[in-house]
């Protein structure tokens, strides 16, 4: 049973992003970092180099975008009202973040299922008048998968913590997820709606043993090619499903459905 979308408007503040508007100059400088909590069973404190940033963070929730001067920066994940960042469940991790970058740090389980952090870099370019961009995330304790579209693997064998991006047409669509090599599937046919000129982020999260496998939903608006648009602008969603096998992804199915060209490029992501 699928239950709805939320919006988590957490809009964070740490000591270097103060309370008064940035200016041109800052904004230019200044780097985005959201951070999504993809552990189940686990509500977290969360440190930016020494300072409590997030407090009793619930699974399945993505906050941020914090705005942060580039740098680079340590994030330590402790347990909830931890006394200080001492003792860090996970981490700590230490990232660096240029200027005008767009980053989310993810806290998941690795495909055995212990609890690990990942740090993703964010493609905030230009997409292509009239089209959409499409980002699948494998954070979940799960096996490799394959996502499709009219019964048909388009991106095959996408495993933790590997993702997959795809360009098509904006729109509603519908789309499936199986276990890698095979038709079945585990999660959909679901619908997933794809905005023009917005990069959407779908992250599975969670564990296909416990039979608690989410998604989580993010997404970057303004990256319109059309001039005076300003990339970079963000919101975040999560969502979550019921059904043990839920949680694969399931946007990156879209493409086929579309009947567009289809682009799909691999990154390998960096593990912390």
């Amino acid at each position: 049973m699928r239950r709805s979308l939320y919006t988590v408007g957490a809009v964070l503040v740490v000591a270097a992003a103060a309370a008064a508007p940035a200016t041109a100059a800052e904004s230019q400088s200044a780097a985005s970092l959201s951070v999504l909590h993809g552990v189940p069973d686990l509500t977290v404190d969360v440190y930016v180099n020494g300072a409590l940033t997030l407090d009793d963070f619930a699974p399945g929730t993505l906050a941020g975008p914090l705005s942060l001067p580039a740098g680079s920066y340590q994030l330590a994940i402790t347990a909830a009202d931890a006394p200080d960042a001492s003792a860090p469940v996970i981490g700590p991790v230490d990232v660096s973040l240029a200027a005008g970058g767009n980053y989310t740090a993810t806290a998941n389980l690795d495909a055995a299922g212990t609890p690990t952090a990942n740090f993703y870099t964010n493609d905030v370019s230009a997409v292509e008048a009239g089209k959409s961009r499409l980002t699948v995330r494998h954070v979940a304790a799960a096996p490799a998968v394959d996502v499709l579209a009219g019964g048909a693997p388009i991106v095959p064998n996408l495993s933790n913590p590997g993702e997959a991006t795809l360009t098509t047409d904006p729109g509603t669509v519908s789309a499936a997820v199986a276990a890698a090599g095979t038709t079945q599937p585990v999660i959909g046919p679901a619908d997933l709606t794809l905005a023009e000129g917005t990069s959407t982020i779908v992250y599975a999260w969670g564990s296909l043993e416990a039979g608690n496998l989410a998604l989580a939903t993010q997404v970057i608006d303004g990256l319109h090619s059309s001039p005076g648009s300003v990339p970079g602008g963000q919101s975040g969603l999560a969502a979550q499903d019921d059904d043990a096998g839920a949680a694969m992804g399931i946007g990156a199915a879209a493409l086929a459905l579309l009947g567009g060209a289809i682009a799909v490029s691999r990154r390998r992501t960096a593990r912390v």
